[in-house]
């Protein structure tokens, strides 16, 4: 009986008339346009940094295209990606790491530090700072995991505690040397015309892409970050997971800290905060590209060098000291505003298919029976 009446109703629909068919002319050019929001939402930051390196180009062709120019801006943007990287691991989990810009300051002060002052090499300083990166990170990931503070307030009040040791380690003074090993000088040098720092990057990037594109712990990051009660139903262990995230980018904070210093060579307590700003405008922009929706690696290195053309060309036009700071702050509105708008559609996209995946089961239960 059921069987039947499903046959009936699905008879008696109402099928819509030729004319009411959509326009061949017009579906194609919906498609077109679906095609191109697709485009630009997956590769916009590709195509914005390309068309800002010609724009530029054109303007300053004896200045912008140049070997030099491009060395100086991956080099001294070195720091700021290692830092855009580092904050982008506890982001997936949905968490903030305010204190990567002062780890980086006490980073550089100590690797410089504790080869002039204390007399070490620079192979053991800079695995003490790295350590002590780590060791940073370890608290804040206890004080968001097992003290549940929000990870804003513990990170930004670790960060402020490690820029009171760093004014008790210098005395508020800067720390100069002139004999620094060859090999911590190399941090900051070309190797076959690349930076350095620049190879460094990559390495970490190329680490983190297989981490959460290829292994189950960058996956169960995002599941984390995206829904914490479906991640505690299937088992995951959130706070584990958390507490890995924070140490990790701790640790990438301290590479970053040596690689400073090799490039300042001089150890100062103010240098540090004026990172923080650009990295996160890196990794949350970077969210708005490749894997629109979620931070992600590859995206975060676009944003980054977007970022570093914009700013180099802007200065290369004669633009003032204080255009950087302008722009980076109005960059991580944006893309803050972006990150969220781009979240929301697939989550809505999600939401769509699940309704329609239920539906069809609802459909093909009804049809069984």
């Amino acid at each position: 009986m059921t069987r039947c009446l499903y046959d009936h109703a699905a008879m008696t629909v109402e099928r819509p008339s030729t004319s009411d068919a959509p326009h061949p002319v017009k579906a194609g050019t919906a498609g077109w346009v679906a095609l191109t929001l697709r485009v630009l939402s997956v590769h916009g930051l590709l195509l914005l940094l390309v068309a800002l390196i010609v724009t530029f180009s054109l303007l300053r062709p004896n200045t912008f295209p140049t070997a030099i120019n491009f060395q100086a801006i991956t080099s001294a943007r070195a720091v700021v990606a290692m830092l855009a990287l580092a904050v982008m691991v506890p982001l997936a989990a949905n968490e903030f790491d305010l204190s990567v810009g002062y780890l980086v300051g006490l980073g550089h002060i100590l690797v410089v530090g504790l080869q002039i002052v204390s007399g070490w090499c620079w192979e053991l300083a800079s695995i003490a700072v790295i350590l002590v990166g780590a060791g940073v990170g370890l608290v804040n990931g206890l004080l968001v995991t097992r003290f549940h503070i929000s990870s804003f307030i513990a990170t930004l009040g670790t960060g402020t505690f490690v820029y009171g040791v760093s004014q008790f380690y210098t005395h508020g003074e800067q720390i100069v040397g002139r004999k620094f090993a060859p090999g911590f000088l190399l941090l900051s040098e070309n190797l076959w015309r690349v930076p350095v720092a620049l190879l460094i990057v990559l390495f970490i990037a190329v680490l983190l892409w297989i981490m959460f594109d290829y292994l189950v712990h960058g996956r169960r990051l995002y599941v984390i970050g995206s829904n914490p009660r479906a991640a505690d139903l299937t088992g995951i262990p959130s706070r584990r997971y958390k507490l890995v995230a924070f140490v990790v980018s701790g640790t990438i904070a301290g590479v970053a800290g040596v690689v400073l210093g090799s490039q300042l060579r001089v150890g100062q307590a103010t240098v540090g905060a004026d990172f923080l700003l650009p990295a996160f405008a890196g990794a949350l922009l970077g969210a708005t590209s490749v894997r629109p929706g979620r931070v992600n690696v590859w995206g975060t290195m676009l944003a980054v060098a977007v970022l570093a053309v914009a700013v180099s060309g802007l200065q290369q036009l004669g633009a003032e000291f204080y255009a950087e700071p302008l722009f980076n702050g109005a960059m991580l509105v944006f893309a803050v505003g972006l990150a969220e708008y781009a979240r929301n559609r697939r989550d809505r996209r999600m939401a769509t298919r699940r309704r329609s995946d239920a539906v069809g089961s609802y459909v093909a239960k009804a049809d069984k029976t």
